[in-house]
């Protein structure tokens, strides 16, 4: 499987939570240079939300 992570050169979210027993980890590289890691569900929920609202495609619906 190739790897999902993202790097400054592939920007993007990474979710990863292999068992219901495990807690979730995220990383997430915007092309604006941001970065970000979080260990935790409620953690990676957060960054999730936070990546969508304010990276990523978020750049291109305000023109930044």
């Amino acid at each position: 499987m190739a790897d999902l992570t993202p790097t400054p050169d592939r920007p993007g979210l990474h979710v990863s939570k292999p068992s219901p027993n495990t807690p979730a980890t995220g990383s997430a590289i915007c092309h604006c240079g941001a970065t970000a890691t979080a260990t935790g569900d409620s953690q990676v929920k957060a960054l999730v939300e936070g990546y969508t609202a304010n990276h990523g495609s978020a750049h291109n619906r305000a023109g930044r």
